[in-house]
């Protein structure tokens, strides 16, 4: 089969031919249609946490995914051949990923099926964004009639939590790169602010709407202390701010170093949501796997306006 795929951490992603996977007891093999791109794969590909077992190379890429079972292993079955799925590859060492024409996945993992109707190009571009705005909504206990400042509002997990967080009559304060004020405002944005318009830009629109600073932060950018802190300086006294990339807060702010929990039962809410009408799946571009290498460089330089996706 195809996938793209490093011979070594930090080497540059290509296209390989490896043979074709087999489930395990208790696994689904999906024949993939649909791949989406997340900044988890190229910090995959950069490289291993400190302590983890090493894994296998090649090391085929990629989280997100949707298609069809198209075998099943032994065990009880949750899922039966021909079922479109989508979902999540777990992070286990040795685990191929989802970059590939095909991938085997534990059935009680995060995969769950596709609505009817539902395009498996979106059902692909849910799972990890989908999931981490469902569950940061969550921890940051943002009720309706309160406010929220997005910092990175354009990608997809920022495109998801703002149309969730609007939905519960949070009101969004989207904090963008570059002219984003009329898709925002259609995904439910009270106020839209271009940051490269100079750091002041931000401030005044949040003190004019809020005197006292926003109720909550989520910060999808800052990768130094200095930059989250001066997000921070517009929450509210007693306020909480959310960071994704493990920043340390300043003394003083109620912060949480937000990590991903995926489960199949929010799976099935978000693509409920998107076969209601509810919420609208972000796709930015769609590409065929060839290109995945390009695209995983065009993304590390950040300022993505939705999810990419790759046809397989």
């Amino acid at each position: 089969m195809r996938a793209i795929a490093v011979s070594a951490f930090r080497a540059e992603p290509g296209l390989v031919e490896m043979p074709k996977p087999d489930p395990g007891a208790g696994e689904v093999r999906v024949k993939i249609e649909y791949a989406a791109l997340n900044p988890l794969d190229r910090q995959t590909a950069d490289g291993a946490p400190e302590g983890a077992v090493p894994p296998v190379f090649p090391l085929v890429l990629g989280t997100d995914f949707a298609g069809r079972v198209d075998m099943i292993g032994s065990g009880d079955n949750t899922f039966r051949v021909g079922d479109p799925v989508f979902g999540r590859v777990p992070a286990l060492p040795g685990r191929p990923g989802a970059y590939a024409e095909y991938v085997c996945v534990p059935q009680d993992s995060p995969i769950a099926l596709v609505p009817r109707d539902m395009p498996l190009q979106l059902a692909a571009a849910l799972p990890t964004a989908g999931s981490t705005a469902a569950q940061i909504l969550s921890s940051t206990a943002v009720r309706s009639g309160l406010s929220l400042l997005i910092v990175g509002a354009t990608g997809g997990v920022g495109s998801f939590l703002t149309q969730l967080a609007s939905a519960r009559g949070t009101a969004v304060v989207a904090a963008v790169r570059g002219d984003e004020r009329r898709r925002m405002r259609a995904l439910g944005a009270t106020a839209v602010v271009d940051t490269t318009e100079g750091p002041e830009a931000l401030e005044t629109v949040v003190r004019d709407l809020y005197p006292d600073g926003v109720d909550a932060l989520v910060d999808l950018v800052s990768a130094d202390t200095d930059s989250f802190a001066a997000y921070t300086a517009l929450v509210r006294d007693g306020g909480v701010a959310v960071t994704t990339r493990g920043v340390a807060a300043p003394a003083g702010v109620a912060w949480a170093d937000f990590r991903l929990a995926p489960t199949a039962a929010v799976l099935d809410e978000l693509a409920a949501a998107v076969a209601r009408g509810e919420l609208t799946v972000p796709v930015d571009m769609e590409l065929p796997l060839e290109k995945a290498p390009q695209a995983l460089v065009q993304n590390r330089a950040g300022g993505a306006r939705g999810k990419t996706v790759f046809a397989i």
